[in-house]
């Protein structure tokens, strides 16, 4: 019988399941805040996350004048898909409200940083999140 994989103490408590974790952003980029936002998922996508098959390695958000787009991440696509499968590399819209996406995107474009993802991963509710940071990425913790 195999054994269940362990779960981190902070994420057993939160109820977190963590889906991709981009571990190289902490040595790359200096994070001083992080951000909680949702994901726009289509139905295939969220059964390629639920089996772990994402890489936010090389992802970043763009923001555009009424929203924000998690760019260049890659949820594989789920085999039993068929027609109805996802773009493995397509933009996704980051659900933020309307006061943080001017606050990030006026920071971002006046000090030329850039925001990247560090985790997606399903909260407590089963609601697939990323959490998003950068060069001193404006951030607030919201659940």
């Amino acid at each position: 019988m195999a054994k269940p994989a362990k779960k981190t103490e902070k994420s057993a408590k939160s109820g977190e399941q963590i889906v991709a974790q981009n571990r190289a952003a902490s040595y790359n980029y200096h994070i001083l805040e992080k951000l909680e936002a949702g994901l726009v998922l289509h139905g295939t996508e969220v059964k390629a996350l639920r089996e772990g098959k994402a890489n936010i390695r090389d992802a970043y958000v763009e923001f555009k004048p009424t929203s924000a787009w998690l760019v260049n991440a890659h949820i594989a696509q789920y085999l039993p898909g068929g027609p109805w499968n996802h773009e493995p590399l397509g933009s996704r819209k980051l659900l933020l409200h309307r006061r943080e996406i001017d606050k990030l995107s006026g920071r971002t474009e006046s000090k030329g940083l850039t925001v990247i993802p560090l985790k997606i991963y399903f909260g407590k509710w089963n609601n697939p999140c990323t959490t998003i940071g950068g060069d001193n990425a404006p951030c607030r913790l919201r659940s």
